[in-house]
């Protein structure tokens, strides 16, 4: 996949059929809606192109505003890269292009992309105030030559598969629901910082994370059961996000992770989680004993899967 910005200059003269989003999760609704583009790409003789920003839109038009993302954009670009498209170029959304209309919009990627079919999935919309649909859209684009194609939506047992309901499942902690709807396992990547070290008094110790992407959202308070990657090995691990009230009472959410069967000093290293089970919620546990025979329960329903 070629990758282009916003002032590269397309070096073939290729045509293309695209398709513009932001691209969340690159799920199964947005890998669905690129299998689409590409079949029409192939009956038209044309490259393929998926269009997307680098920031979410809504943080140029409302700075205050933190989006709890799915990907960050290199986890995106990769996976984007895994679905066979030829480019993917990437438009900085500012605040003069958010002014564009759709019209004005469509004789852009015309012009400057060489667009010939613009894919769309069932519910975009673009342009100023978002006003126009697809109707318009087909509209505009013919006075440019353009052909504009409209994607159905796609369910996944009777549940219309999107970023709004992959973040809605993991809110609720449903990580096995939110892998269906990605086709893959949720991730959080970040680097291992100091903690207190009172896992290690139990006889379980954690490293602490600290997620490298301040907007990627952070699935409900509770323990998971993870795929844990670090020094380019993989493990088991039983992931705890919480507020710890067994300790203290502490406003602060914290990652932490038990890896099986590791003793390693992984302090400032790179470290991957792979979510793939929910254990159980966050408690409140009468004593450090207590916790402490409840985390040899979760070990064990760990090593079970």
């Amino acid at each position: 996949m070629i990758i282009l910005r916003n002032r590269d200059k397309l070096k073939e003269r290729s045509e293309f059929v695209a398709t513009i989003g932001f691209f969340d999760g690159v799920h199964l609704g947005h890998r669905y809606l690129i299998r689409e583009m590409k079949e029409a790409a192939r009956t038209r003789g044309l490259r393929t192109a998926v269009i997307t920003f680098p920031q979410h839109p809504r943080r140029v038009l409302q700075t205050d505003y933190c989006p709890r993302l799915l990907n960050s954009l290199d986890e995106r670009l990769a996976l984007l890269r895994d679905t066979g498209v030829d480019y993917c170029f990437i438009l900085d959304f500012t605040a003069e292009l958010s002014q564009l209309t759709a019209e004005a919009f469509i004789s852009v990627l015309s012009q400057q992309w060489r667009i010939k079919t613009l894919y769309i999935g069932y519910d975009h919309r673009f342009g100023r105030d978002r006003r126009d649909g697809f109707r318009e859209y087909v509209h505009y684009a013919a006075n440019c030559g353009m052909e504009v194609l409209e994607a159905p939506r796609l369910t996944q047992n009777e549940v219309a598969v999107s970023s709004s309901e992959i973040r809605k499942q993991l809110s609720l902690g449903h990580v096995e629901t939110a892998a269906q709807l990605l086709s893959y396992p949720y991730r959080l990547t970040g680097r291992v910082v100091q903690g207190n070290q009172i896992g290690r008094t139990l006889g379980f110790p954690t490293a602490n994370i600290q997620v490298a992407d301040a907007f990627k959202l952070i699935p409900s308070t509770g323990v998971y059961a993870v795929r844990v990657t670090c020094l380019g090995q993989n493990h088991k691990g039983m992931l705890y996000i919480g507020r710890r009230p067994t300790l203290y009472r502490n406003d602060n959410l914290t990652l932490e992770v038990h890896i099986l069967d590791f003793l390693d000093d992984i302090y400032t290293q790179e470290i991957s989680l792979a979510f793939t089970h929910f254990l159980r919620e966050d408690i409140r546990f009468r004593s450090l004993h207590e916790l402490k025979e409840q985390l040899k329960k979760d070990a064990a329903l760990l090593r079970s899967y």
